[in-house]
């Protein structure tokens, strides 16, 4: 018999999407590493530190015992619900019940997913920032929503301009995606920011998410949006381990509003996968009790250092920026001479072999600017420095 070529097609939605920009760059990055170019990475937010002693060792000690790894609840342990409500407590002065106002998330992007596919149906709006993070846009597309980009812009200190959100047409907007303090720009969380977003969710009828991160890096103030009064009830906020607690790889993070919300949401994410490791959960909730010395070195001085180094780099790139960012990455604004930012950022990579992340990857708003990563330790970053000042 005479083979026939198999035609199949991809589901319709692929085409909504490409292949996510870091996907696609870290190949060209490894070629370039194969060939011998050895190219040092400031692109990606991961950190290179390890988690607190007592979370490893809290892991290993469940990993040892033989009853720990049957399924898990998806709702999560109470041992590490019951963690994470006291850390909101605690940083935040947020009081939540672990056992309805809190869920546990394999990380934030997950919880996206999620949140999108219990609030939003297809054809609905989602408010989502320009520049922002790309997950909130290519997720939402993947759903079938409809994206209805806000501006942030540098000379409101990368806030929503809320005069401009009035004059939108905000018909059947279900979501808005927030994220304070903010990457890629590093604006920090503003309470009146906060307190506004609470009374435009309230008078519009839309569910203002916010991802929370970054709070602890490089800031002496964590805020939640769970702060301000009523926000519980039309408001959702993500917290995840992967910053503040040196944890990327352990996919842990949560998801704090009210309980008639997480009951929507855990609906969704109960038919889609079961709890992590029980190891992992009972590890994190160790974490959770890390103490505020541990805290400062990790967050604070040790990103303080490379943040220096950063900001040397901006300077002999030419680039601007503003001193008052918080979080783990450094924003700046590319001089005039250069198109785009991807024009100043492929000329690094290849003449100088250090990889920086341009900002149009985070939307329109983003196209000339860049963004240096503090996920290296002091003497790569000193090596990229000097590379770049010789070219």
């Amino acid at each position: 018999m005479e083979d026939k070529p198999i035609s199949i097609q991809p589901a319709e939605r692929l085409s909504l999407v490409q292949e996510y920009y870091f996907s696609r760059k870290l190949k060209e990055v490894a070629r370039l590493n194969a060939e011998g170019h050895d190219i040092i990475s400031l692109a990606i937010g991961s950190p290179d530190m390890p988690p607190s002693p007592q979370t490893i060792n809290r892991l290993c000690e469940v990993a040892q015992r033989p009853d720990s790894h049957g399924y898990q609840p998806t709702m999560g342990t109470p041992e590490l619900r019951s963690a994470m409500a006291a850390f909101y407590k605690r940083w935040y002065g947020v009081t939540l019940d672990p056992a309805t106002e809190v869920l546990p998330l394999i990380g934030s992007k997950e919880g996206i997913l999620h949140v999108t596919l219990a609030f939003v149906n297809p054809g609905d709006g989602v408010l989502v920032p320009n520049p922002g993070y790309p997950t909130y846009t290519s997720l939402s597309k993947l759903l079938g929503a409809r994206i209805v980009n806000y501006n942030l812009r540098e000379d409101n200190g990368w806030q929503p301009d809320f005069d401009e959100l009035e004059k939108m047409d905000l018909t059947g907007i279900r979501l808005m995606w927030t994220n304070y303090p903010n990457m890629p720009t590093g604006g920090n969380a503003v309470m009146e920011t906060y307190e506004r977003l609470v009374d435009f969710a309230r008078r519009h009828g839309i569910v203002v998410v916010n991802d929370n991160p970054y709070s602890f890096i490089l800031n002496e103030h964590p805020m939640s949006l769970l702060q301000v009064e009523g926000a519980r009830d039309c408001c959702i906020e993500f917290n995840s381990m992967s910053k503040s607690h040196n944890m990327p790889g352990w996919r842990v993070g949560l998801c704090a509003t009210n309980a008639t919300f997480i009951s929507w949401i855990l609906k969704v994410k109960s038919n889609i996968d079961s709890g992590t490791f029980r190891g992992i959960q009972l590890a994190a909730a160790e974490a959770y009790a890390n103490d505020e010395a541990w805290h400062r070195e990790a967050n604070i001085e040790t990103y303080g250092r490379r943040r220096a180094i950063a900001e040397e780099i901006m300077r002999t790139l030419g680039c601007t920026f503003d001193p008052s960012q918080v979080g783990m990455f450094l924003w700046g604004k590319i001089p005039d001479c250069y198109t785009d930012a991807e024009e100043l950022t492929e000329r690094v990579l290849h003449e100088a072999r250090v990889f920086i992340t341009p900002g149009f990857i985070f939307g329109s708003n983003g196209q000339h600017y860049i963004r240096i990563s503090l996920c290296a330790k002091e003497d790569k970053m000193h090596e990229a420095l000097e590379r770049i000042k010789k070219i």
